[in-house]
């Protein structure tokens, strides 16, 4: 079927993508397919009906082959599917860094401080902060603050479940609670992050 394959491509070749060898002087064509070509020989090729009726016959037989190929059971089409995946899938992440942006500087604030990326004209409090000592990300709540009998031990054993972190967490008008893992901070007014040295929180990007 290969074999055959090939002869029939060959002829088509042959017949619709060379240049003709009887013309002499004549410019080479360049490669792929033109749509006419000049000449008596040419014209009296396109203007008979049984020759075209004979091309129109083998592209049929040619595309009948290529369906046979792709129907065949044992045509692994895994390829075709892994390599559209692979395809579809580079853009898209290019498109994912290309959307990523980091607050600068980082900010915190109080429930009524907008949340978004923060820069030194648009301040805002960021709302994708990660920590990088414990590789949590950070939580927020508005209107709570945490209680004072709040531990290392309470955030290592019950983040970042809400109904347990819950029984910590005291209403407070303006307040707003940040917590990961391993730390903890009630904010009140916008506050650069930066000023608070003990803190690993870092922005994850928007």
């Amino acid at each position: 079927m290969a074999k055959d394959l090939d002869e029939l491509l060959d002829e088509v070749e042959s017949k619709f993508c060379r240049p003709d060898p009887l013309r002499p002087g004549m410019a080479q064509q360049p490669k792929g397919c033109s749509g006419t070509r000049g000449g008596d020989r040419n014209g009296a090729e396109a203007n008979d009906p049984l020759r075209l009726t004979d091309t129109f016959k083998k592209a049929d037989d040619l595309d009948s082959l290529i369906n046979e190929i792709f129907e065949e059971p044992n045509f692994d089409k895994k390829s075709f599917k892994l390599k559209s995946k692979s395809s579809v899938g580079m853009p898209v992440k290019g498109s994912i860094q290309g959307l990523g942006k980091s607050c600068s500087p980082v900010y915190l604030g109080g429930s009524t401080a907008p949340c978004g990326i923060g820069t030194n004209i648009s301040q805002r409090a960021c709302d994708r902060l990660r920590c990088i000592a414990c590789d949590f990300r950070i939580v927020s709540y508005n209107d709570y603050m945490w209680d004072t009998s709040c531990d290392y031990l309470f955030f290592r054993n019950n983040m970042p479940e809400f109904q347990k972190l819950k029984t910590k967490l005291v209403q407070k008008k303006g307040a707003r609670a940040y917590a990961c893992q391993c730390s903890w901070r009630t904010i009140e007014e916008l506050t650069d992050l930066q000023n608070d040295h003990q803190l690993r929180w870092v922005c994850g990007k928007h």
